[in-house]
């Protein structure tokens, strides 16, 4: 059995962002970090965005987070099948043993699926660097690739590899690009970017089935349409990984349930990143699966596991770059609140608010508005004052 101080179960940036923590605080406490994934901690937004649209992104310097300088111990391509709080062990698939002082589960999620396709060389869920490699030799040989899934990881994945030069098909359930987040005005524009880019959008639909072969995929729409393609990529979100945590008795709702300093029900175990329900301070529980998140909280996660005892007081942003338009956004963005657009140059340059049934604001939107997200955690914190009239002008570029 192999002992550590600190022990992460996790190899995304969380893990990365924690290790950093802990040595804010203690130099010399041993780290050990057990990983699915096949490479150390790296910067996840890439692999949606610049590597596919700057030549010059070096994954040494850009992308890898270099979190050896922290004198962890990677134990990477392993899955921790079950944690036991009472002997303070870990146990993995090989029938692995490591023991710890304190424990931090940063275990992320699990992508959905497509119906009948199981992950392989030509169908991706995107997750993990070694999807991006095997996309990327694809996509360089100019292969027709289906991005499946609305969200902002299939507008990314959709514009970066169309950019590349290769065909893309992207199927997306919304009848507008973005509709599920954007006012119509701006979802048409936003859409009109990916018609010009050359994108075959394939709207209002899902996939019903789908077979594959050494040679590629053949995917079934739900209106009864047949796409082959060379390669699919699944972008339909994920759900948390909360088994391991549900198996050792601790409390599961929709994430790991965590309190103000992302301690578990039990004094030594912690979590943070994608799998934790937290109180966010301005917002109320929640569970956020965003970049900002993943550093700050495992970085305070980090520095806890090290006995410093502090709230986790940052409400998180998160960011999307899309062809030549961009945004940064905090809290709820959604079009199933009412919103209220302020826009200097129609969806063009902008702030859209997002407001709930009460008139409160929940969430704000800054398209093409860069280092305002202060100001729109600012409007959050005092949405109880605001009223919509006050709300134009109140955050400018």
């Amino acid at each position: 059995m192999t002992d550590y101080r600190y022990l992460i179960i996790g190899g995304g940036m969380v893990a990365d962002a924690a290790a950093r923590g802990i040595r804010e605080l203690d130099a010399d406490g041993t780290i050990g970090i057990l990983s699915e994934d096949v490479d150390r901690p790296y910067a996840r937004p890439a692999l949606s965005k610049k590597l596919w649209t700057d030549p010059d992104f070096s994954w040494d310097e850009k992308v890898d987070l270099h979190t050896e300088e922290t004198g962890a111990t990677f134990v990477l391509g392993t899955a921790v099948t079950a944690i036991d709080r009472t002997a303070k062990t870990v146990t993995t698939a090989d029938g692995q043993t490591h023991g710890y002082e304190r424990l931090l589960i940063a275990t992320g999620g699990k992508p959905r699926g497509l119906p009948g396709l199981d992950p392989s060389d030509r169908v991706l869920d995107y997750r993990s660097a070694d999807d991006y490699r095997k996309l990327r030799e694809l996509a360089d040989a100019g292969a027709h690739v289906v991005v499946v899934g609305g969200g902002y990881i299939g507008q990314e994945i959709t514009a970066g590899v169309v950019q590349s030069g290769a065909r893309v098909t992207f199927v997306d359930p919304d009848e507008v690009v973005g509709g599920r987040m954007f006012p119509d005005d701006l979802a048409r524009a936003f859409q009109q970017r990916f018609v010009d880019a050359g994108v075959d959008l394939r709207l209002g639909r899902r996939v019903e089935s789908g077979t594959q072969t050494t040679d590629g995929v053949t995917l079934t729409l739900d209106d009864g349409t047949v796409l082959e393609a060379d390669a699919v990529v699944a972008g339909l979100g994920i759900e948390p990984s909360t088994q391991l945590a549900a198996d050792a008795g601790l409390t599961v709702r929709d994430g790991i349930v965590v309190s103000s300093t992302l301690l578990t029900d039990d004094d030594s175990v912690f979590a943070a990143g994608d799998v934790a329900e937290y109180p966010d301070r301005i917002l109320g529980t929640r569970r956020v699966e965003h970049v900002d998140n993943a550093q700050q909280q495992g970085r305070q996660a980090g520095r806890n596991l090290a006995d410093a005892d502090e709230t986790y007081d940052h409400t998180p942003m998160f960011y999307s770059d899309v062809f030549d338009m961009g945004y940064e956004a905090v809290g709820q963005v959604s079009t199933k609140l009412r919103t209220v657009e302020d826009w200097q140059d129609p969806t063009v340059t902008g702030v859209v608010y997002y407001l709930d049934d009460d008139d409160t604001v929940r969430g704000v939107l800054l398209w093409n508005v860069w280092d305002k997200t202060d100001e729109a955690r600012k409007v959050l914190a005092e949405a109880n004052s605001l009223t919509s009239d006050m709300l134009p002008g109140r955050i400018t570029a």
